[in-house]
């Protein structure tokens, strides 16, 4: 007798079923884990991606930055306040106190409680680098000049430093760090999913091979000579 078509068709599901490989709960996870780290690194990638092609052609691409320098004098009763750390003493910390901190805030719009002040004998100096922005304030201990300077190079050098995590702080390093462990999940269970479907897909393996081979033959043949 003749077996029907239904019948075929649930023999063949069994035999693939008992095939070797994961089972389908695994098959399940590997699906779930991957759609969710790829919608989490989405934007970072493409934000990576474009970044990662400015920076490689950074010198090919013209920058325009523009310096603004601002001037002001820091009030008599306010200066008296400004003395360098007494080190011998144990206090280490170059704080410059919060009425003149939030004077800063208020006239330059510069917030120096993150930075580090470099105390001279005459002088406080401040770097205040952020992405895509050089900066720096100076303030006159004997006559209370405060001078700020700051050099914005563009959009394109912000994002490029926000790629290098340069001057972005605690939170941004954070940011980078659990991106990549996001994107390594997308990229091993993509792995582990090429191995699920390979069977059907006979190229799977000699593309993913290409891909280390031809980054490997550029290594060997162009850069280490």
């Amino acid at each position: 007798m003749t077996a029907n078509p239904s019948q075929k068709s649930f023999e063949g599901a069994v035999r693939e079923r008992r095939r070797p490989g994961f089972s389908a709960f695994w098959v399940k996870q590997f699906h779930n884990w991957h759609w969710i780290s790829s919608g989490m690194c989405l934007v970072g990638m493409i934000l990576f991606a474009i970044t990662g092609i400015t920076l490689n052609h950074a010198a090919d691409i013209e920058a325009q930055p523009s310096t603004i320098t601002r001037e002001a004098q820091l009030p008599a009763e306010m200066l008296v306040l400004l003395r360098e750390p007494d080190t011998e003493a144990g206090n280490t910390t170059p704080t410059l106190g919060q009425p003149v901190t939030q004077w800063l805030r208020q006239e330059l719009a510069v917030n120096v409680t993150r930075a580090d002040a470099e105390w001279s004998g005459d002088e406080v100096y401040f770097e205040l680098p952020a992405p895509g922005l050089d900066a720096w304030l100076s303030i006159d201990l004997a006559t209370g000049a405060v001078v700020h300077e700051k050099t914005d190079r563009g959009w394109i050098a912000y994002f490029n430093d926000l790629h290098k995590g340069r001057d972005a702080g605690a939170a941004w390093t954070w940011f980078i760090d659990i991106f990549a462990a996001a994107c390594i999940v997308f990229c091993l269970t993509g792995l582990l999913l090429l191995q699920v479907h390979a069977r059907k897909r006979p190229a799977t393996w000699p593309i993913v091979a290409g891909g280390l081979i031809v980054p490997a033959l550029v290594l060997l043949l162009t850069v280490h000579r």
